[in-house]
C-alpha cells in the first residue's frame, strides 16, 4: 500500500520511495537502540504501540474519507511516522526482550521458536495482504480500510505490553529470573529492586563447600 500512497502523492520513482522508507527505518533505529537502557523496554514498547496504532488509524480514516493530492500526502506522512515508531521501538526491542525473558534451560529453543514465529507471520501477512487490499474476483477489496485491521492489532499490542511485558532495564539475566519469581504482575515490575548477587542465593551449602575446597586447592597450587 505504501508505494501506492507515494505514487498518488506525485512520487513516481520506486527507487526514491524505497530510499525514503529505508532512511526513516534505519535512521530511527539508532535512537531506539540508545533509548533502550535510558527509557526502558516497557515504556518504549507502550509508546511504540500507541504511536503505531494512531498512525495506522489516521491512514485508514483519511484513506476512506478523502481522495485528493493533500490526502495522499497525509497518507505518505503517517506511513513514514508509523515506520519511525516501529523502527525506534518494536523493531529492535522485541529481540532484546526475547533474549532476556526466557530461563537459561530453555533460552536457546525459545529464542529459535520466537524467530521462526516472526518469519512465519511475516510470510503470512505478506501473502494475505494483496488479497485483502486488491479489487477483483476473489479479493476482499479493502483498500485503505485494511489499516483499521493493522491499527487494531497495534492497539492490542499496547495492552499486551502493559499486562505481560516486565521491565528488565539494567538487570542481569539472573536478576530477571529472580524478578519473575517475586513479581506477580508485569505492571508492578518497575518498582522491583534487584539484589546485586541474587543468583548466589540459589547455591546450596554443599556446592558452596565444594567451591571453597576448589578455591583452597587453587591457592595452594599457586
Amino acid at each position: 500500500m505504501e508505494p501506492h500512497f507515494f505514487q498518488s502523492a506525485g512520487i513516481k520513482n520506486e527507487f526514491l520511495i524505497s530510499l525514503a522508507t529505508n532512511i526513516v527505518n534505519v535512521g530511527m533505529t539508532i535512537p531506539g537502540v540508545i533509548a533502550i537502557e535510558l527509557v526502558g523496554r516497557r515504556n518504549l514498547l507502550l509508546v511504540g504501540a500507541a504511536g503505531m496504532s494512531f498512525s495506522q488509524f489516521i491512514v485508514a480514516i483519511v484513506g476512506v474519507a478523502a481522495n485528493s493530492h493533500a490526502a495522499n500526502q497525509v497518507l505518505v506522512a503517517f506511513s513514514c511516522i508509523f515506520i519511525a515508531f516501529f523502527a525506534a521501538t518494536w523493531g529492535p526491542i522485541c529481540w532484546v526482550v526475547v533474549g532476556e525473558i526466557f530461563p537459561l534451560r530453555t533460552r536457546a529453543k525459545s529464542v529459535a521458536m520466537s524467530a521462526a514465529s516472526n518469519w512465519l507471520w511475516n510470510w503470512a501477512i505478506a501473502y494475505a495482504t494483496p488479497y485483502m487490499v486488491d479489487s477483483g474476483k476473489g479479493n476482499a477489496n479493502l483498500g485503505s480500510k485494511v489499516f483499521f485491521i493493522w491499527g487494531g492489532f497495534n492497539f492490542l499490542c499496547f495492552f499486551f505490553t502493559y499486562f505481560t511485558i516486565y521491565e528488565t532495564k539494567g538487570m542481569t539475566l539472573e536478576q530477571i529470573d529472580a524478578m519473575y519469581e517475586h513479581v506477580d504482575h508485569a505492571w508492578k515490575s518497575k518498582s522491583y529492586v534487584p539484589k546485586e548477587h541474587e543468583f548466589r542465593g540459589e547455591i546450596s551449602p554443599h556446592s558452596s563447600t565444594k567451591a571453597e575446597g576448589v578455591s583452597e586447592v587453587e591457592d595452594a597450587s599457586v
